[in-house]
């Protein structure tokens, strides 16, 4: 089974626990990572503690603070992918199911266990070709920030060392802490997952180290916590800048003597654990802030890597909205024959608040809802109203500048070349020299941004932020020599 398989999880949640059971016994034997449970009184804790789900079915036609049920997945969890399966359907719960999108709104006494297995599996497969063709289990990456970066996780797969991955929401921290294990010598072990932004203090103690029957009321039977559930294998502690002061330092003493006290135990249980550990915060920051134990953030910060948002990988933008526009075709039964400049102009240089997350939220949405074989401009946007005015923005790149680019590479060529070899006395600081080449590249590639960004392997933003930079320090002085 190839890797990219492996990692698809389903989660079959029912109250007719025997029936979620037989259908998640179908899967495991088609190879298919399956669970069985009654359906939760709170799904936000129950998605928790299952970790990372990719397909979520089961009898989801109810209401959940004040929408649907399937509503509020979706919106929580915009990566996870629903199937209903009901026992009693109602013509709003089908019509509210599809628009907030779900796979398929089945009745459950139209199939037999295996006809409803069958079609749980084709689900599966179309989920493990989107990741095989460039979906949320793979990383897609041509920026040399990203190459580096990657370049660095899989050295640091090969270790068993704590690794620390920050970066901004959407930048895709839990496909690399993936990539990870799936390189280390634990691929073949279980990698458990926990969110813990998604869980109170006293819930994600418990869920993290477990608990006896009896520790604390409605403590009805023993639970094996997650650290107990990774043991040999991987825990991943994702947006850990969230934890409690008081369940850090219960986190450190798990770290540091690699043993786990169940609350009420009666004696440690040693633990063979690899972490791999993910923030949207800085941690740094939190630690001066008083916000972080400084003595965990240095036990965890072995291995340092930092995601770079989407808007400082131009590079990427292309590559991912290519793939992202075939993964949604295929999975709607559709087909294009382009993107049109407009949007194409508007996607490329967008800053992306919400990061690879917000770009794929948005082709699927034009996927859906383009009317004709050309995604455009408009298919982006819900309301009219938000479509942006691109009129202010760079020209995409086309084959009459294609002649300024090449007649750019004497500037590239000279951001390679040895310091030495650069027109520039010694002593010369870094930041002059950044300011040189900025100044060098603009001037051959004729004060194009856009062209000098991708050139000088910078986001356009950061570009216009260096050259405010220059024109308060120095007037916009062009001439360095």
């Amino acid at each position: 089974m190839a890797a990219g398989e492996e990692l698809i999880k389903v989660v079959i949640v029912d109250n007719d626990t025997r029936f979620a059971s037989a259908l998640a016994e179908i899967l495991k034997k088609a190879g298919i990572r399956a669970a069985a449970a009654g359906v939760p009184d709170n799904f936000e804790h129950f998605i928790a503690a299952s970790g990372s789900i990719d397909l979520l079915v089961g009898d989801l036609d109810a209401e959940f603070q004040g929408e649907s049920l399937i509503a509020f997945l979706r919106r929580l969890y915009p990566e996870m992918e629903i199937l209903p399966v009901v026992a009693r359907p109602t013509v709003d719960g089908a019509v509210g199911a599809i628009r907030s999108g779900a796979l398929d709104y089945l009745l459950k006494k139209n199939f037999s266990l295996q006809e409803l297995a069958a079609k749980v599996i084709a689900f599966v497969n179309k989920l493990r070709r989107a990741a095989g063709a460039g979906g949320r289990h793979n990383l897609l990456y041509r920026d040399p920030r990203m190459v580096r970066v990657m370049a660095l996780a899989k050295r640091a797969a090969a270790s068993r060392a704590t690794v620390l991955i920050q970066g901004e929401s959407g930048t895709g921290k839990e496909l690399l802490a993936r990539y990870i294990q799936r390189h280390s010598p634990r691929a073949d072990k279980v990698m458990v997952a926990i969110n813990c932004a998604a869980l109170p203090e006293n819930l994600l103690e418990s869920e993290l180290f477990g608990f006896e029957k009896g520790a604390f009321t409605g403590a009805l039977q023993r639970k094996i916590g997650k650290f107990e559930q990774a043991d040999g294998g991987t825990l991943l502690l994702d947006e850990l800048g969230e934890m409690a002061l008081p369940l850090q330092s219960k986190l450190l003493r798990v770290l540091q003597e690699g043993e786990v006290d169940r609350l009420g135990g009666k004696r440690p249980i040693p633990v063979d654990v690899r972490i791999i550990a993910t923030t949207n915060r800085d941690l740094k920051a939190e630690v001066e802030a008083g916000n972080f134990r400084q003595d965990l953030y240095f036990r965890l910060n072995v291995i340092p890597l930092t995601l770079p948002p989407l808007r400082e990988r131009p590079q990427d933008i292309e590559l991912l909205l290519e793939s992202f526009v075939k993964k949604y075709s295929k999975l709607n039964g559709r087909q294009f024959v382009g993107i049109s400049e407009a949007a194409r102009r508007f996607l490329l240089h967008h800053e992306y608040p919400g990061n690879v997350r917000e770009l794929e939220n948005m082709v699927e949405r034009a996927v859906v809802l383009a009317p004709g074989s050309t995604l455009e401009l408009e298919d982006f946007f819900i309301d009219p109203d938000a479509i942006p005015d691109i009129s202010q923005l760079p020209p995409l790149p086309d084959e009459t500048a294609a002649g300024t680019a090449i007649g750019a590479a004497d500037a590239v060529n000279a951001a390679a070349a040895p310091l030495n070899e650069l027109p520039l006395p010694v002593g010369t600081t870094l930041a002059e020299v950044e300011r040189y080449m900025i100044y060098k590249t603009l001037k051959a590639v004729d004060d194009n941004r856009t062209h000098a960004a991708a050139q000088l392997g910078i986001s356009i933003r950061t570009l216009r932020n260096k050259l405010k930079e220059y024109r308060e320090k120095f007037g916009d002085v062009r001439d360095m020599g």
